[in-house]
């Protein structure tokens, strides 16, 4: 087994590398097609024409385009991502303060995803075409066409402002609290807004996985025997119909991941996404690179792995 994972792990690596490549080229040009000027944004009533041409010789800005890239390219590489134009601050320890809180909201979207998306595919299957199909299948239909800002904004509406069971926003309360049941209690409707989407298509292809193992000559031939249908279930069908759906739960890491901008600003979270907006709207140009580079970084790992415990499942995909 180690032998088959190893050299695919390799291969996985290197195939990393031109994806980041291509995603720091994307996040750098389309960062400077927005309109805008930053030292203009940054000197603010103070931006004569001089004063800005000073300032874009001082950031480099002045200089062409590819340039900038190339330059910004190799102190990446060396892990300087730079200082951020409006706080004066190492990019990479502002991503680092703002990257924990997301990954918390993020990774229990995903545990909550993967396990309702699971139960759900299954249930969904074994009753197929019952009541609890149908009634399952509409509600992941629901889920995967609900916007994820709107739906946060009816999750607060409901559960903080008329039923006032939960906080409607940030990470803590703003006085007292700021222990784990504190942080679980505002955790609840960002985690929960951030998952419903996801499971449903977990849910899904999880369904259609089962329902086509459940079709295979040796289930019918397990059930002959006088298996435990909860047997023949779980420990035969679900087993092989793993192996195609973990790779969509690698998928769904990295969408919830993306999905932690809208999330965070509805519900005022204290981590990336919520940083990239205020930083884009002040055109703090190296902060939202840098920011959605370790996004994207975080995206690529999250999909190694789910390729990796693939391969640990059935050591013929690494063929």
């Amino acid at each position: 087994m180690e032998r088959q994972i190893w050299p695919y792990i390799g291969r996985r690596l290197v195939m990393t590398i031109p994806v980041l490549f291509g995603l720091t080229v994307i996040v750098f040009f389309i960062m400077a097609l927005i309109p805008g000027d930053p030292a203009t944004a940054i000197l603010g009533s103070y931006a004569t024409p001089e004063n800005v041409a000073q300032l874009n010789a001082q950031l480099g800005l002045d200089k062409p385009l590819v340039q900038q890239y190339l330059t910004w390219l190799g102190n990446v590489v060396q892990g300087d991502f730079g200082r951020s134009y409006n706080q004066n601050r190492e990019v990479i320890e502002i991503v680092g303060e703002r990257f924990g809180a997301t990954l918390i909201l993020a990774g229990t979207a995903l545990v909550l995803c993967s396990i309702f998306g699971l139960l759900v595919g299954i249930i969904s299957a074994v009753y197929q075409y019952g009541w609890a199909d149908k009634i399952l299948t509409l509600i992941v239909l629901i889920g995967i066409s609900t916007p994820a800002f709107w739906l946060g904004l009816l999750m607060i509406m409901l559960f903080a402002v008329q039923l006032r069971w939960l906080p409607a926003s940030g990470m803590f309360a703003v006085y007292g609290g700021g222990d784990l049941p504190d942080l679980i209690l505002h955790l609840i409707l960002p985690a929960s807004t951030l998952a419903f989407i996801a499971t449903g298509v977990i849910a899904r292809l999880t369904r259609a996985s089962m329902l086509e193992v459940l079709r295979q000559d040796y289930i019918r031939t397990a059930r002959a025997k006088g298996l435990n249908e909860r047997r023949v279930i779980y420990r035969h069908a679900f087993k092989a119909a793993l192996v195609s759906i973990v790779p969509v739960i690698g998928i769904q890491a990295g969408f919830v991941l993306g999905g932690a901008v809208y999330i965070e600003t509805v519900f005022q979270w204290p981590g990336i996404g919520s940083m990239l907006v205020n930083a884009i709207s002040t055109r703090d140009l190296l902060l939202v690179q840098g920011g959605v580079l370790v996004v994207a970084a975080a995206y690529v790992f999250f999909n190694l792995v789910a390729d990796v415990v693939q391969v640990m499942l059935d050591p013929r995909v690494s063929t």
